[in-house]
């Protein structure tokens, strides 16, 4: 077992958007409370305004239950799904082992850890700006503490640095991965700054895969214009629709992978 190596101390990833998983655990406590207080006979099953009557109870129990079950999805994602999912993530890349990797926006250092234990010569790159209301407890030591946890922190290299303005040089990355990262940059010009940065630091045949809640369409649009051949998109179109028209929009999520022109 490698010195670094400690499997009786799980690796712990934290929970993604902290602030709006209580906001939907909030709201769905709050819309359950109101249809249980009309059951009970607490107030009328319905309230007029004017001619219109709103049925609010039972807007309270749908909206209650969606929002309690959006914000216990997200408990369970962070806490388990996103391991087994990081794993389905990186196998869209092709690894000898040899492979300088980039983590944009590494966070805790899901993808950044994930990418270092498929690298044996290699050495995997996390750069981020750790924005607490992002993910909790989101900071460089907690990063290299789980490089540390699942025995690979001899391969991993922490930077606090802006994907608008990465510090490495041109063409000096063979693998860039990022997750649930990019789409925090809310202008879309601001955005393109930082597509353009990965494109200009991936090597010639070098591969990218970029996963995120929203942008995906935008995303392989400027890896195209930045140099990128094989641009596809390889999630799940109609789970990304579903998860549109539930979330009203909030979430249009996309993976996209792509290999720079040789």
């Amino acid at each position: 077992m490698a010195p670094d190596d400690d499997p009786s101390v799980p690796p712990d990833y934290g929970l993604d958007a902290p602030a709006v998983v209580r906001n939907l655990l909030l709201c769905g406590t709050a819309g359950l409370l109101l249809f249980t207080s009309k059951a009970a006979g607490l107030w009328p099953a319905a309230v007029a305004v004017g001619p219109v009557r709103f049925e609010l109870a039972d807007m309270g129990l749908f909206a209650g239950t969606g929002c309690l079950a959006m914000g216990f999805w997200m408990l369970w994602s962070s806490k388990f799904g996103k391991i087994r999912r990081r794993e389905r993530l990186l196998d869209h890349l092709s690894w000898t082992g040899r492979e300088r990797v980039l983590d944009v926006g590494c966070g805790r250092g899901l993808m950044l850890v994930g990418a270092a234990k498929r690298l044996t010569s290699g050495t995997a790159t996390g750069i981020d700006i750790w924005q607490a209301e992002d993910l909790s407890g989101n900071r460089p030591a907690a990063a290299l503490e789980n490089a540390r946890r699942e025995g690979v922190a001899g391969r991993v290299e922490i930077r606090t640095a802006d994907m608008r303005q990465i510090p490495l040089p041109d063409a000096s990355i063979d693998r860039v991965v990022s997750c649930a990262a990019i789409h925090n940059i809310y202008a879309a010009d601001e955005r393109a700054r930082a597509l353009a940065e990965i494109a200009r630091v991936l090597a010639p045949g070098g591969q990218v895969m970029l996963d995120d809640i929203r942008h995906p369409g935008e995303y392989a649009a400027a890896l195209a214009a930045g140099g990128c051949t094989d641009v596809q998109r390889v999630d799940s179109r109609l789970t990304s629709a579903f998860l549109a028209l539930v979330t009203m929009g909030s979430l249009r999520p996309g993976t996209v992978v792509a290999r720079k022109n040789a």
